[in-house]
């Protein structure tokens, strides 16, 4: 199978593309700089020259703070909406097929019960939230043959995220604030990489929530786990979203993702996101 892997530069798209090319498929990878998603005669040239039979659509603007910022806003739905909706229409030109990554942040956070993946309630807080929104709706409406992944809380190697940012910050600080009102589950970029595969070779069209299993937790508990395994110091101190301040984009305090339809479709469901990390702290270190 010839397929695309959009975003190979950023922690998913990079996994994706080895878990790919190892599992003995013909993988193409494009970066930032090397094909303009926002434009939609470029995105065409470029899929009739290459013709794949799957795209998994990793690239994004994902920064969510900066895409609050006006000068931004433009480029944020040039990107994650209309540039979806570009390579979407190219994948029906050929009658191929597209996996889309999304996130929780298309939910309104509200409440404390699981979003499940065919739930339609959305309400995006935030630009971000909103034009990955956009996406998902821009690929239905083009496509048939997709599978749109929302996901929770990525980590990986390839690039930044909240466990290296707690890592940082314990080798700097006595006392780190996190915080705790804010529930979901983390996600490990290996093991996601793993479950896009298995998409990309299946036909089980439709949304879906992946990460990892183990339970819901807050942000404060992932910190805390965090310096449990690498055996770091500093002392984690639970706040909430107000008394944090700091960030420009309102974040869910609800991210719980139910993940059932992986199982009930034939997809393993990720290990434990505990499990995850000490894997992850172990490939940091290698």
């Amino acid at each position: 199978m010839k397929i695309l892997v959009t975003g190979v530069q950023g922690q998913l798209g990079h996994d994706v593309f080895h878990e790919l090319a190892d599992r003995g498929h013909e993988v193409i990878g494009t970066a930032h700089g090397q094909l303009d998603i926002t434009d939609r005669q470029a995105v065409e040239q470029f899929f009739m020259a290459i013709r794949p039979n799957t795209v998994v659509h990793c690239a994004a603007w994902t920064a969510v703070d900066a895409a609050e910022e006006e000068e931004n806003k433009p480029k944020v739905y040039a990107v994650n909406a209309d540039g979806t909706r570009y390579i979407a229409e190219a994948c029906r030109k050929l009658d191929g097929k597209m996996v889309y990554i999304s996130t929780d942040y298309v939910f309104d956070g509200t409440g404390t019960a699981p979003w499940k993946p065919d739930c339609t309630a959305f309400a995006p807080l935030n630009v971000y939230g909103d034009s990955k929104l956009q996406g998902e709706q821009a690929v239905q409406t083009a496509l048939e043959q997709y599978l749109i992944v929302r996901t929770s809380w990525v980590f990986g190697r390839n690039g930044g995220n909240f466990v290296k940012t707690m890592l940082n910050a314990g080798r700097k600080f006595d006392t780190v604030r996190v915080v705790n009102d804010q529930i979901g589950t983390p996600t490990y970029t290996v093991h996601l990489a793993r479950l896009l595969a298995e998409m990309c070779e299946s036909e089980a069209y439709g949304c879906y929530h992946a990460a990892n299993e183990g339970g819901y937790i807050s942000w404060y508990d992932f910190a805390r786990e965090i310096y449990r395994q690498a055996g770091c110091s500093a002392r984690v101190v639970p706040v909430t979203t107000e008394e944090y301040g700091l960030s420009k984009a309102k974040r869910p305090k609800n991210s719980r993702l139910d993940t059932s339809k992986l199982a009930e479709n034939g997809f393993a469901r990720l290990p434990a996101w505990d499990n995850a990390l000490g894997a992850y702290l172990k490939e940091l270190n290698e």
